[in-house]
């Protein structure tokens, strides 16, 4: 039986984990995972990444803390460099990735939320937090990097020195979630926002574009950003999608995009 399930619906790919109760990976759920993402990049009519825990409970609980008590360093090692490769995949690939958070996103789990470009909870559904310091040890895919870019040096380094876990309500007042949905409605409605960076509503190779230029200015000089924003926006001036948009507002009438 696998541990992560994939399906596409109109445009999307839904990614969920799924090895109750908690969702806690190792390295098969990683490996499982990363061929998920592969297989969404490389699928022409999938335009837009969603990724959830199966059911109601948790989103993912992290790595699997038996697990790590049972392999030796030398394991954890390689487990983790693969871990933080999978995780990186997520923002490197030029397709939005929305982290629908649908239950308790700890430790690991809520590393792989943060490189997801948006993240959606569900109201009252659980806790977010980096509790590794309580096991004398730190996040091991990529948390001490990606929190701080999102937060800012001092809230960052608090929450990673104390371990806190935070309600949805409160990481959304902080900037770490975009979005807090009614439990009734969450699903359809993070499916309803998503869809809209699809097409005919949006030109999709353009949000992927962006994301890729954006997420580069976290990550190199000016400079460098200026041209990868440049080449970024070379590939668009060439595209099906940028003729539509440019004649669909001079004609003044709504563009139909189609992702090309």
């Amino acid at each position: 039986m696998g541990k992560v399930d994939y399906t596409t619906d109109n445009g999307l790919a839904i990614i969920e984990l799924n090895d109750p109760p908690a969702h806690a990976y190792g390295h098969d759920m990683m490996r499982e995972l990363d061929n998920a993402i592969l297989d969404a990049r490389m699928d022409e009519s999938v335009h837009v990444i969603i990724l959830r825990g199966k059911g109601e409970k948790f989103f993912c609980g992290g790595a699997d803390i038996k697990m790590l008590n049972e392999k030796s360093p030398y394991y954890f090692y390689y487990f983790s460099l693969h871990a933080n490769e999978v995780v990186r995949r997520l923002e490197m690939t030029p397709k939005l990735v929305i982290a629908a958070i649908n239950g308790h996103c700890m430790g690991g789990g809520f590393e792989i939320a943060l490189a997801c470009d948006i993240r959606i909870a569900k109201r009252d559904g659980g806790r977010l937090g980096l509790p590794e310091i309580n096991l004398g040890l730190e996040p091991g895919v990529g948390g001490t990097q990606r929190l701080p870019r999102i937060l800012g040096y001092a809230r960052a380094v608090e929450l990673l020195v104390t371990g806190r876990a935070l309600a949805f309500e409160e990481a959304l007042d902080m900037g770490l979630l975009h979005y807090v949905y009614e439990p009734a409605t969450f699903w359809e409605e993070t499916l309803q926002y998503a869809r809209q960076f699809c097409p005919p509503n949006k030109a999709s190779m353009a949000v992927g574009r962006i994301k890729l230029a954006a997420r580069a200015s976290l990550e190199v000089g000016i400079h460098e950003g200026i041209l990868i924003e440049h080449e970024m926006l070379q590939q668009l001036y060439v595209s099906k999608d940028a003729r539509e948009g440019v004649s669909a507002f001079l004609q003044r009438r709504q563009a139909k995009y189609e992702g090309r």
